[in-house]
């Protein structure tokens, strides 16, 4: 396989599970970048010999210099070196995998540079998603979805006429926190929410999945993904995510891309599409599996996955300043600072003081970030 990457996040869950895909399809790795884990970097540099890495972190970029100099890769630091590897020259396709908003402007001079994405990194459409599309289609960037749930929407797009779309059903587990109530999850610890019933992934993500944050956010990146509105995006509950999401069409029939929990399956496709590459990955067992389960989620239960609807209707600013809060009270809770439920109550009251901003550039967009990063901390202190 000739094609060339650069992986965005390559010490994250998702940037590990890449380089297992690339290991095993012999895919060329030309960059990597880390936010400070170098030792795994120099490990993964080592291995796959790219052009350079970049460290968000300048001071360990120093370090880590250092320690490659045998090798013949440029290190970089910070977030123009992070840009310098998601730009460079040689790559056919960037994988975005950063945690958060900082992969927002990597992944822009990605496009800017005219590489394909492969992005698993959600929150460059939830804060945006306007902007980042409107930049793809200019450039005749693809956008390949990472996430088993936007994969499984793309793979059931892919052989039918959009105009025929009815509606989308985004496929969730639930989460380790499923069936309790929200007076319930008062008292739940940072050990409980980090179980996930089914998928291994960074700490972040998985306390997003336990408030159902994470699935809000597919929802706003979805409607960005396959341009359809809001109002035809359903989350629907399946705990034992074996479908990872379905596409109704008007004449009632449903398309359902299924298969077993592992996240690299979903990655191969970003990284091989339209071609299907064999691979020793888990293969679904239906007779192991027995039976699939549904349910409606509890908004009440989980109002961070409401918060997520309102802010994708509210637009704008909104939904960058959403995402900044859960940044936040996400951080602040993991730290054992403020409880499970606080979560979404900083996250909400964030919304309510915000000035929204409906037309944003990114300068307004990342301005944004910073105000409601700078108002959750406040809140959160007046929790304590």
């Amino acid at each position: 396989m000739a094609k060339k990457i650069a992986i965005l996040g390559s010490t994250g869950s998702i940037g590990i599970q890449t380089l297992d895909v690339a290991r095993n399809l012999g895919i060329e790795v030309l960059g990597l970048t880390a936010n400070k884990n170098i030792e795994l970097l120099e490990k993964q540099a080592r291995e796959f010999k790219p052009q350079a890495v970049a460290v968000a972190d300048e001071k360990l970029a120093n370090l880590l210099y250092e320690r490659l100099r045998d090798l013949n890769i440029e290190v970089y630091g910070g977030v123009d070196g992070l840009k310098k590897v998601a730009s460079m020259d040689g790559t056919d396709t960037v994988v975005s995998s950063v945690v958060g908003i900082a992969g927002l402007l990597p992944t822009i001079a990605a496009i800017e540079k005219g590489k394909d994405i492969a992005l698993a990194n959600k929150e460059t459409l939830v804060t945006a998603g306007a902007i980042v599309m409107s930049m793809a289609r200019s450039r005749n960037v693809r956008i390949f979805p990472v996430d088993s749930e936007h994969s499984a929407i793309f793979q059931c797009l892919a052989a039918n006429d959009k105009k025929d779309l009815a509606r989308i059903i985004l496929t969730a587990s639930g989460g380790p926190f499923r069936g309790m109530s929200y007076e319930e999850l008062e008292k739940v610890t940072v050990e409980q929410a980090l179980k996930h019933p089914n998928w291994s992934m960074g700490s972040k993500i998985t306390i997003d999945s336990a408030t159902l944050m994470n699935k809000g956010f597919e929802v706003i990146e979805a409607r960005w993904l396959f341009d359809v509105g809001a109002d035809k995006i359903q989350v629907l509950v399946h705990p034992q995510s074996i479908i990872h999401s379905m596409v109704e069409y008007v004449d009632g029939s449903i398309i359902a891309q299924l298969g077993a929990p592992d996240m690299r399956i979903p990655i191969q496709l970003a990284l091989t599409y339209p071609a299907r590459m064999p691979n020793d990955f888990s293969k679904l067992d239906f007779l192991k599996v027995g039976s699939l389960t549904f349910e409606d989620p509890c908004y009440r239960t989980f109002p961070c996955l409401r918060l997520s609807f309102e802010a994708l209707n509210a637009g704008g600013t909104m939904p960058a300043v959403l995402n900044a809060a859960n940044e936040i009270s996400v951080n602040l809770f993991l730290k054992g600072k403020i409880g499970f439920n606080d979560i979404s109550r900083i996250n909400e009251k964030v919304m309510d003081k915000h000035i929204l901003n409906i037309s944003p550039s990114i300068d307004d967009i990342i301005d944004s970030d910073v105000w409601a990063r700078k108002k959750a901390m406040e809140l959160a202190a007046s929790i304590n």
